[in-house]
């Protein structure tokens, strides 16, 4: 089984792979078209929240990178990484209920969450 450090180091790799994938929200999902269309609050709130993603998931990867052996061996790490986990399996059950859609772009990132879940719980099951 792969060390505790594989699954916070690919826990880092995992985090930059999506912080990249939201910076792409701007022009990959039309958003100066498309968000024309809803209130300015809502435009704003959609807006925000994807740059607070795009920085949980800096800090996130920047500390599976440097932070790795106190990630693993603390109970505040072994938390973060739990919470971590969880954030990944909230998001996937949340797949299912707001985006059911057939396409191979969402079942990709039901992969990718799932994933996310996994990695991220590994160091825990590890230290039980």
């Amino acid at each position: 089984m792969p060390s505790n450090d594989f699954w916070i180091l690919a826990g880092g790799v995992h985090s930059v792979a999506l912080l990249i994938f939201h910076i792409g929200f701007w022009r990959m999902l039309r958003w100066k078209k498309e968000l024309k269309h809803v209130s300015q609050v809502n435009r704003a709130v959609m807006q925000i929240l994807n740059l607070r993603l795009i920085y949980v998931f800096a800090v996130l990867a920047a500390a599976c990178f440097y932070f790795r052996t106190a990630l693993a061996d603390s109970p505040i790490g072994l938390a973060i990484l739990g919470a971590a986990s969880l954030f990944w399996v909230g998001r996937l059950i949340e797949q299912f209920i707001f985006l059911r859609r057939g396409n191979w772009m969402v079942h990709t990132l039901t992969v990718v969450f799932f994933l996310g879940g996994v990695i991220f719980a590994m160091p825990v099951v590890n230290r039980l």
